[in-house]
């Protein structure tokens, strides 16, 4: 009997450690990302500024860079300046947008105002779109090729580096493509 109670007791610590140990291996802010490599779920937004509807279909054959925010996001706050020089910098190579998620049209409109706009902003009413490509929380950044294929997303406020890096992953992918 006593045996019994020994090997159990060796059985419940060798899969608590196992759990552990997959646990440790990796980074729990990280959240399984299953469209990558996957089509971008199109859409069809108005624009903020003009009520001109906006669609993903309008933008096919040129990369996205597709950025999910709203003013009430503090880290959105401190990634709106690097969203704005990149649009600067990299607005030839790909179409820079903003999508205002769970947020008025008044602040997000303040928002802008008061950081800059120069490139489109949407506004997703219903958050339809958001769910469509699994937005979990504000600020994320969603990188679509040419072709409509999702690369890859960055969460939590980009900066200019890691910025920079994708946009040369979109860049190799629209040179591939075109070969």
């Amino acid at each position: 009997m006593n045996w019994r109670i020994t090997a159990s007791f060796v059985v419940l610590c060798l899969g608590l450690l196992a759990v552990l140990a997959k646990g440790f291996g990796s980074n729990p802010r990280e959240v399984p990302f299953m469209l990558k490599g996957q089509a971008a779920p199109p859409f069809t937004l108005r624009a903020l500024d003009s009520g001109m509807r906006v669609s993903s279909e309008q933008l096919k054959g040129r990369p996205m860079v597709i950025n999910f925010w709203a003013s009430w996001c503090g880290p959105c706050k401190m990634e709106h300046p690097v969203l704005e020089w990149g649009a600067r910098e990299f607005g030839q190579q790909a179409q820079f947008m903003g999508v205002v998620f769970e947020d008025t049209e008044e602040n997000a409109k303040q928002f802008l105002s008061q950081m800059g706009a120069s490139f489109p902003q949407l506004i997703d009413v219903n958050s339809g779109v958001a769910v469509s490509y699994g937005v979990a929380g504000v600020p994320e950044t969603y990188f679509v090729d040419a072709q409509g294929i999702i690369l890859g997303k960055h969460v939590g406020p980009i900066d200019p580096q890691s910025l920079a890096e994708w946009m040369q992953k979109l860049s190799a992918g629209t040179a591939t493509a075109k070969q």
